[in-house]
């Protein structure tokens, strides 16, 4: 009896982590205008991609995500091409954030203070899943979330790691904690 619970929860989470790999979250429409951004750092083309978005007028404000204290709002300018005008008038950077969790604390926040009702947040393909979860649960229910996945091409083990702290997190909100 015992072996058959664990049979099927292996086959269960066989299936969790194929549908996890094959289908990875995708960009948001060219369509969605949202009131701000949020971008969590840590992966490739994700701050480059927020910056086009709002360049493009697709949301008033972006929060840039987990930024290392020492970055200053020149610096990260002059590193994405940008003019520091944009990022005195539209931009603020987190240094709050160390990991997926606390950018949703951070974002919520900053999120509440500006009285937003839409964000659109901007992570990697394989992160957004969990990042949306963590978002979700952080900032208030009124607030729609728009998942704007950057394409990526993650190894195995990368989306074998990131799948397995999906689920933990996710078992942990059923949980409550």
């Amino acid at each position: 009896m015992i072996l058959r619970f664990f049979c099927f929860l292996l086959l269960f989470w066989m299936i969790g982590f194929a549908w996890f790999a094959i289908d990875l979250p995708r960009a948001a429409g060219d369509d969605v205008r949202t009131d701000s951004i949020v971008v969590l750092t840590g992966g490739p083309q994700r701050i480059e991609h927020a910056l086009q978005l709002i360049e493009a007028d697709k949301a008033q404000y972006l929060l840039i995500s987990g930024v290392d204290r020492d970055v200053k709002p020149g610096e990260l300018a002059a590193a994405y091409d940008r003019s520091e005008e944009l990022f005195e008038c539209c931009i603020d950077l987190g240094f709050q954030a160390v990991d997926t969790r606390s950018n949703a604390l951070e974002t919520a926040r900053w999120a509440a203070g500006r009285d937003d009702s839409s964000l659109r947040l901007v992570t990697s393909d394989w992160h957004m899943r969990r990042a949306q979860l963590e978002l979700e649960r952080a900032v208030p229910t009124d607030i729609v979330i728009i998942s704007d996945a950057v394409a990526t091409a993650p190894s195995l083990g990368t989306l074998f790691k990131e799948y397995n702290k999906y689920l933990m997190r996710r078992l942990a909100s059923l949980a409550g904690v």
